[in-house]
């Protein structure tokens, strides 16, 4: 894949350098805020070679790459102009207070370009960490030996200078000095302090007492400090000359902050992170097989709205705090439960292009990438995914009843078992084992039709149109409407029905719906322009005998149900029931092919692009 041509194609497809005010990246998505959304060509960019879906949540345009995701990063900020809306060129502290988003869309905004950059380092040192911790239960390795020891520093730095590592990222996302801020981080953690702190000394600062805190791997005190530099430093720089700003602008900033963090805003953000630590506790006090079964299931669904990142911060909190966290080994279920889904819909179909599709997600959601497997295989396939719910919310539910503790953070994955070590470690690998293979097992038998499989088959290619409804296909040209036959409203075919429900010959979205329920408009994904007419002068039935299952504006996906209407009483009443469907935008397109050879093929049309003339403007 040419990751340059791909970051221009997304570039493009959400409206140039000019509608970007900010982007970033986290493990799998290109994170874009948008000047416009509505200039975003949201069907182009789904139809791009390397992109698996596109999300609009939380105030963010979120374009999901999957793994090679910081490689297109990096080139999509390499293009002309670009550079310039790079994650550290993003908003105020006060812009993002009185900005135009909510508060829950400026929050998840923040915490995931905080943690986003070194995300992949925290979750390798938390791999190491757990790899050591197997290394010595099973007595291959000393904790005296060097080897251990050096190991162990590794794994243990980032989370021991967590402060810094959070200051410098959240100055670059609040524009401050960021060299300011790490010295304030680093102040916290300072040997002198730690050492006040481990002899529980008081330190009077000009007579206001300053209790001793350990700050070493907390979240919240220096995340609230930045926040609060990032209101000084402006006003020290509008106050200072420019010739000395330079300098006198970091020296106040330290001699305020570093106190005003240590009396108040420190302990402040201790107690924040202690009552969020608290409530999660106090949720999986009262039931922890209830707290499990609910996490297990509906975990995949938050990570599909992109605002798992509440949940990942409090994980970290959590064990900052306790020096465990009870979350993530539930998590875990929820993550390979999706891997064994898409490993059921690889042993099950018989469809080479959806066994290599699933087949690879499968692999990649083992390892904790779980977007690939949800967006290309089974939430598309829409029953795996309910499958892979059940069985991880029945494995979720033993690792709570066990109260799993994970020692460490990282992503919840195969290569993160080590890290469950200790309590109620039997019980993570049995709710594991029920979820990978309780989810392979339920897609194998339940989860997998020929009819779902051929329509995510179909889906590859976006110039097909499906057979909306049973029956016969006949030419349009055959049907007893002058108008229709014509072909003066586009190209198309007629079904004599044989039931009567109309299910969605495409993915897309849902133009119009009219009053009657006789005729709905839809939008394809690769810009198909479809209208679905139930019979022949039936909009003088006003509504009767039809039931209309979507609205204007709604997704739809191949074979969803569109409008319900009674076969037989329309035929009672007299009206031709054939349904046609019409490409209105067959100028479009070179030709509009019908499938009138095989009447066991789903297909109904396929419709051809036109080929770009060549012209003197083409050639400039």
């Amino acid at each position: 894949m040419s990751y340059q041509k791909l970051a221009k194609d997304i570039l493009d497809g959400v409206g140039g350098k000019e509608n970007v005010n900010a982007v970033w990246h986290c493990a799998t998505r290109l994170r874009f805020k948008l000047n416009d959304v509505s200039t975003a060509d949201t069907k182009k960019i789904e139809n791009t070679d390397g992109v698996i879906t596109v999300v609009n949540s939380a105030g963010q345009y979120q374009v999901v790459v999957g793994n090679s995701v910081a490689q297109v990063y990096d080139a999509l900020t390499s293009l002309p102009g670009m550079a310039l809306h790079a994650s550290s060129n993003n908003e105020s502290a006060s812009e993002k207070i009185t900005g135009k988003f909510n508060p829950v869309s400026q929050l998840m905004d923040f915490v995931s370009a905080v943690f986003t950059p070194f995300l992949g380092a925290l979750a390798g040192s938390g791999i190491l960490k757990g790899i050591l911790a197997l290394f010595t239960t099973m007595n291959w390795i000393s904790t005296d030996s060097g080897a251990y020891k050096i190991w162990n520093a590794a794994s243990d730095a980032i989370f021991y200078f967590l402060p810094i590592f959070l200051a410098f990222t959240a100055a670059k996302k609040l524009k401050v000095n960021p060299f300011v801020a790490v010295s304030l981080a680093g102040a916290l953690i300072h040997p002198s302090l730690v050492e006040i702190v481990s002899n529980s000394q008081t330190i009077d600062f000009f007579g206001i007492p300053i209790i001793p805190i350990t700050y070493t791997a907390s979240v919240f005190p220096i995340l609230l400090s930045i926040w609060g530099l990032s209101y000084l430093e402006p006003l020290l720089n509008k106050f200072f000359p420019e010739s000395i700003r330079n300098m006198l602008t970091p020296l106040v900033s330290l001699v305020i902050m570093l106190p005003l963090t240590l009396a108040v805003i420190g302990p402040l953000g201790t107690k924040i992170s202690d009552l969020f630590a608290m409530v999660l506790l106090a949720i999986f006090g009262f039931s922890p097989l209830l707290a499990g079964l609910v996490l297990g299931a509906f975990h995949q669904s938050i990570v599909i709205f992109g605002v798992h990142w509440a949940l990942i911060t409090l994980m970290i909190n959590n064990v900052a705090n306790q020096g465990y966290d009870q979350w993530l080994p539930i998590v875990c279920a929820a993550v390979l439960s999706q891997a064994g889904a898409a490993l059921g819909v690889f042993l099950k179909t018989k469809d080479a292009k959806i066994k290599g599709l699933s087949g690879s997600a499968a692999i990649t959601a083992i390892f904790g990438i779980t977007e690939p497997a949800i967006y290309g295989v089974t939430l598309k396939l829409k029953r795996p995914f309910y499958c892979a719910m059940i069985a991880a919310g029945i494995g979720g539910a033993v690792i709570g009843s066990f109260e799993v503790h994970a020692s460490t953070f990282t992503f919840p994955s195969l290569l993160a078992i080590p890290t469950y070590l200790g309590q109620g470690f039997i019980g993570e690998v049995i709710g594991l084992i029920i979820a990978f293979f309780g989810a392979v097992i339920l897609t194998y038998f339940f989860g997998v039709s020929n009819k779902s499989v051929t329509n995510l088959s179909d889906q590859a290619n976006p110039n097909e149109v499906v057979v909306p409804v049973n029956g016969q296909i006949v030419p349009l040209s055959s049907v007893s409407d002058e108008v229709f036959a014509s072909e003066a409203m586009g190209k198309g075919a007629g079904i004599v029905p044989i039931s009567g429900i109309v299910t969605a010959p495409v993915n897309g979205t849902v133009s119009s719906v009219y009053k009657t329920g006789h005729a709905i408009g839809i939008v394809s994904d690769s810009g198909i322009e479809l209208l679905i007419h139930i019979g022949i002068n039936t909009v003088k039935l006003k509504g009767q005998h039809f039931k209309p299952l979507v609205k204007e504006n709604d997704r739809i996906g191949i074979d969803d149900k569109l409008v319900e209407f009674d076969l037989e009483q329309i035929k009672a009443a007299g009206y031709d029931p054939t349904v046609m469907v019409i490409v209105t935008n067959s100028f479009n397109y070179d030709q509009v092919h019908v499938n009138l050879e095989d009447p066991n093929s789903k297909q109904l049309l396929h419709v051809i692009p036109a080929k770009p003339s060549v012209s003197s403007s083409n050639l400039v």
